[in-house]
C-alpha cells in the first residue's frame, strides 16, 4: 500500500515508520503522500486506537527533507509543498486518537517538525534534534517555527532555528521538546506502554482534552470557551456514567467509546 512506509497493527496501536534507511529517512514527496494516507487510517480504522511514527534503522528518524526536491521549486512551488506538509502534520496534531513519536535517531528539519507534531516524544538516548534549515538559506516550513516556540520558549527556539545547533535526548527533554529518553532497546516498549495507559481512559475524553490543549494555541479560538463546551458534552457519554461509577463502586472503569 505504502513506497515509503511500513505499517503494523500492534494490539490497536498503528506502528507506521518511515522506510528510506539510504536516504536517513528523508521526507520527499512520496513520504508526505504516504504519511497522509497513514493519517487517513489511524482516522478511520475502528480497531485502531493509537499510532506510533517512527523510523527504519538504527541512525536516524527523520534526518530532514531530500533537499535535492529543493533545487529546482520556485516560490509557488515552495508554498504548495509547505502547505502539503502543513496540512498532513497539522491532521497529526488535531487526530483524536494520540500519535506517539517514537524518536530513534536523527531528528532534524521536517523529521523534527514531524516529531513536534504527535502527541508525545518518546527518544532513544543517542536522539539528535535541531531545525538546520538556514545552513541551506531556508527556514522551516512544515510549523517548525509555531511548534518549537510552544515547546520550548521564544528564546531557545529563536537559538536553535538561527544557530541551527543540534541538540540531545537529554538536552531536549530537560526544554520539554520529548516527555521520555530511554535506551535504544527500550524506545519501542516504552513508547506504546504510554499508549496503552492511554488507552484505559475514556477515548471521548482523550479525543477532547487534545482538542482543547490545540484550541490555547488557536488565535481566533477561546480555549476557556472550547473547555466548557466540551466538558458540558461529557455529561451526555455513557463513558462519564461508567467512570463514575467504576470511581464509586472502587472498580476499573470499563470504557466503551460511546
Amino acid at each position: 500500500m505504502y513506497k515509503t512506509l511500513t505499517t503494523t497493527l500492534n494490539d490497536g496501536i498503528l506502528e507506521i515508520a518511515v522506510n528510506r534507511p539510504d536516504k536517513m529517512n528523508a521526507l520527499n514527496q512520496d513520504v508526505m503522500k504516504d504519511l497522509g494516507l497513514a493519517v487517513d487510517e489511524i482516522y478511520k480504522r475502528d480497531d485502531v486506537y493509537a499510532a506510533i511514527i517512527t523510523g527504519t534503522g538504527p541512525k536516524a528518524f527523520v534526518a530532514g527533507a531530500d533537499i535535492a526536491e529543493f533545487l529546482t521549486l520556485s516560490p509557488n512551488q515552495g508554498l504548495e509543498l509547505a502547505k502539503r506538509g502543513q496540512v498532513v502534520f497539522r491532521r497529526i496534531e488535531v487526530s483524536p486518537k494520540p500519535i506517539a513519536a517514537a524518536v530513534n535517531g536523527f531528528a532534524l528539519g521536517g523529521g523534527c517538525e514531524l516529531a513536534m507534531a504527535c502527541h508525545i516524544r518518546v527518544a532513544s538516548d543517542n536522539a539528535k534534534f535541531g531545525q538546520p534549515e538556514v545552513n541551506l538559506g531556508i527556514i522551516p516550513g512544515y510549523g517548525g517555527t509555531q511548534r518549537l516556540v510552544q515547546l520550548v520558549g521564544k528564546g531557545k527556539a529563536l537559538e536553535l532555528m538561527m544557530t541551527a545547533d543540534m541538540i540531545g535526548a537529554e538536552e531536549a527533554r530537560q526544554l520539554g521538546l520529548v516527555n521520555h529518553v530511554t535506551t535504544p532497546a527500550e524506545l519501542m516498549d516504552k513508547t506504546r506502554s504510554i499508549l496503552q495507559k492511554v488507552h484505559t481512559k475514556a477515548p471521548l475524553a482523550i479525543a477532547k482534552v487534545i482538542r482543547c490543549v490545540n484550541d490555547y494555541f488557536q488565535e481566533d479560538v477561546d480555549g476557556f470557551e472550547t473547555e466548557m463546551q466540551e466538558f458540558a458534552k461529557c455529561f451526555s457519554t455513557s463513558d462519564l456514567k461508567e467512570g463514575a461509577a467504576a470511581f464509586i463502586e472502587k472498580r476499573t472503569a470499563n470504557f466503551k467509546g460511546e
